[in-house]
């Protein structure tokens, strides 16, 4: 792809710049959303007037639209991104109509017999045309190779950015290019151990990072952005951004630890790494012991109706990330997967779930599977209509444990609109949220317990 100046170039020269490689600084920002910033900074050593540079090793994914190159007392002309990369089926594809030669060993004496051959199409297979015959150059086994005279001009080893410039003068100087590109991403992934008798859980944080740019990164100084920046889609539309599956019960309002820019938190890591070209690399961003954590089970229902069957309870372990409960920071969206230690002490994996951005002092709740032991079944006993716009519910739950101890189980009944209110109960409700109503139901052991209440709410 071509980004052209209006600027017409002549009497160009090609500046190498692969023999000052060595004072060559890099720095990568990485996004969530498969997007980096790349910052080359590479030494130059220019000639006075028009000229062009060649920057090789930038990303196979650039954005040349977003190519930026400051440099003391140089102007842009134009700039032009090569992309299409030397490989055994692009050098025969620009053969086509071209002469090559074809070299054949035979496997029983290892004799050679070479033949000029025109290469007359290389679409799903390359045909042939050798003397008086139109052949398909086989995949057979039988030992074959194609010489070719040269390498066409527009092929390249390696990505590469050509530019266009016009120094005022001559001399070594500083040049820093920046540019976006898609390839790069980062996600978070945690690891919780948590152990239920003490109530608290050990807390690592892993940043993996993928590159499937098609380039190579090295001794790059690498920073993480956590957020969602707004892009726009390939057709110049809006593309609101993602959202991360959250086990956020209550948003946080502490400053958690980190450097900002804007509304995002970056995350940079402490020593310079290299991103080699189709690689996840791993490196560890947060360690925490002795988190407050509990383990919980939950029932959470949308609306007023009754179950035909009892329905299992998610098991959840509840921690809080603010400072008074052993964390104090925020979190990247990623996956939290959670370990618990069995009888011989050996920690076994219970479940995972997502988390999204969240911001220090949050109360969150992870999922990791249904109780294989506790249910709950809803009825709805009455339904009464009391004005137009209002409705009256009355509901039984009943909650069983099959466990050898007692169990306490959070149930949550949504569908409440704003003047919402609790005619009557058996235990204490507590208002989670406009919508939503909670209960903590303490159910003893191999027992059951049963919860009623009456609402009443409309719009």
């Amino acid at each position: 792809m071509h980004r052209r100046a209006l600027l017409a170039t002549a009497s160009l020269l090609l500046i190498p710049l692969a023999a000052r490689a060595e004072g060559r600084e890099v720095s990568v920002t990485i996004y969530n959303s498969n997007l980096a910033l790349v910052e080359d900074a590479r030494p130059l050593d220019l000639k006075a007037g028009r000229q062009k540079l060649e920057f090789k090793d930038v990303s196979a994914a650039i954005r040349p639209e977003t190519v930026s190159l400051s440099a003391p007392g140089v102007t842009i002309l134009e700039q032009n991104f090569d992309y299409d990369l030397l490989t055994p089926d692009k050098l025969m594809e620009k053969a086509v109509g071209q002469q090559v030669r074809i070299v054949r060993t035979n496997p029983g004496d290892g004799k050679e017999t070479t033949e000029v051959a025109t290469v007359l199409a290389a679409n799903e297979g390359v045909v042939l045309k050798i003397g008086d015959r139109i052949e398909v150059l086989r995949d057979d086994g039988v030992p074959t190779r194609v010489i070719f005279d040269k390498v066409p001009e527009t092929l390249r080893a390696r990505p590469t950015l050509s530019v266009n410039v016009e120094a005022a003068g001559a001399g070594p100087r500083q040049a820093k290019l920046s540019y976006l590109t898609s390839g790069l991403s980062w996600k978070a992934d945690y690891v919780a151990l948590f152990d239920e008798a003490r109530g608290a859980l050990d807390l690592q944080g892993w940043i993996t990072l993928s590159n499937t740019s098609g380039t190579a990164f090295e001794n790059a100084r690498t920073q993480l952005v956590a957020g969602e920046v707004n892009q726009l889609s390939q057709n110049n539309g809006y593309r609101p951004p993602r959202r991360g599956v959250s086990s956020v019960t209550s948003a946080g309002t502490e400053s958690g630890s980190g450097e900002r820019v804007a509304d995002y938190y970056l995350y940079p890591l402490p020593e310079r790494t290299t991103i080699a070209a189709n690689q996840n690399k791993q490196v560890g961003f947060l360690s925490a012991q002795g988190v407050a954590a509990k383990k919980v089970y939950e029932v959470r229902e949308g609306w007023f109706a009754s179950q035909a069957e009892p329905v299992k309870a998610v098991v959840a372990i509840q921690f809080s990330n603010g400072k008074l409960a052993g964390l104090g920071s925020q979190l990247p969206a990623g996956t939290m997967r959670v370990y618990m230690r069995d009888a011989a002490g050996d920690p076994k994996f219970v479940g995972e779930n997502a988390i999204g951005h969240t911001p220090a002092g949050s109360e969150l709740s992870i999922k990791t599977g249904e109780a294989f032991d506790v249910s709950s079944q809803a009825t709805l006993v009455s339904e009464t209509r009391v004005s137009k716009t209002r409705s009256r519910y009355g509901m039984k739950y009943l909650l069983r444990n099959a466990k050898d101890q007692p169990v306490t189980v959070e149930l949550r009944q949504g569908g409440l609109w704003r003047d919402g209110e609790v005619k009557a109960e058996s235990l204490k409700s507590r208002r989670v949220d406009a919508r939503t109503l909670g209960w903590s139901v303490p159910v003893p052991a191999n027992g059951e317990t049963t919860l009623t209440f009456t609402v009443e709410t409309g719009w």
